[in-house]
């Protein structure tokens, strides 16, 4: 690990906690009976997918969304049900991310949709007055990259877009299968578990 330069995070589960089950349960009750299914456990489906791998914006994804629904909705409707998916951040994170670029490089890796992402992510991100920017030296997302993890195609554009190499970045992901699709690019990687800090995982390896 002596010549890790660049540390890559994932947002969801790492740097924001998140709850696959409160979008469900929100998008369920203004009538969208296939929530379940389309938020799959292991990945979203359907518009849901589209709309995060940049296939479509998110006009068309709620143009797309409304026939599922067995009642009129309104896009504030959709889009607040929708980001339900997100808690927040805690500020100790926000802190920790500050610290680390002190000594690091510091990068964001997310699969993530524009709805969430312009609105409430963005807003997180300002619990300290400051922006995005102050935390991270570049930030990748699926939706404008139009790729998305565990793909390939993604961990490529974010070596090109932040002027990165795998063997000098450790990337920090809560999904085992986008540790191990980094791992296999030649990444070093490191699995942030239900219950675990990424601040921890760090001192453990790196210190």
């Amino acid at each position: 690990m002596a010549m890790i330069k660049n540390l890559l995070f994932d947002l969801g589960g790492v740097i924001m906690d998140i709850d696959r089950n409160r979008a469900v349960h929100a998008l369920e009750a203004i009538g969208l009976t296939e929530a379940d299914s389309l938020l799959g456990e292991y990945g979203q489906k359907g518009a849901f997918l589209a709309l995060e791998k940049g296939e479509i914006d998110a006009a068309e994804f709620r143009r797309q969304l409304r026939p599922l629904f067995n009642r009129p909705v309104s896009d504030s409707e959709i889009d607040e049900a929708f980001t339900r998916f997100l808690i927040g951040i805690p500020q100790h994170r926000l802190k920790a991310l500050r610290e680390l670029r002190k000594r690091y490089k510091v990068y964001m890796l997310s699969n993530t949709n524009p709805i969430m992402f312009e609105g409430f992510i963005t807003d997180q991100f300002r619990q300290e007055g400051l922006e995005m920017s102050d935390y991270f030296d570049g930030v990748v997302t699926s939706y404008e990259a139009k790729c998305y993890k565990p793909d390939k195609e993604i961990f490529d554009y974010a070596c090109a877009h932040c002027g990165i190499k795998p063997e000098e970045t450790l990337f920090f992901d809560d999904s085992q299968s986008n540790v191990n699709a980094a791992r296999a690019l030649g990444f070093n990687a490191a699995l942030v578990a239900p219950g675990t800090e990424f601040t921890d995982i760090i001192g453990n390896i790196l210190d």
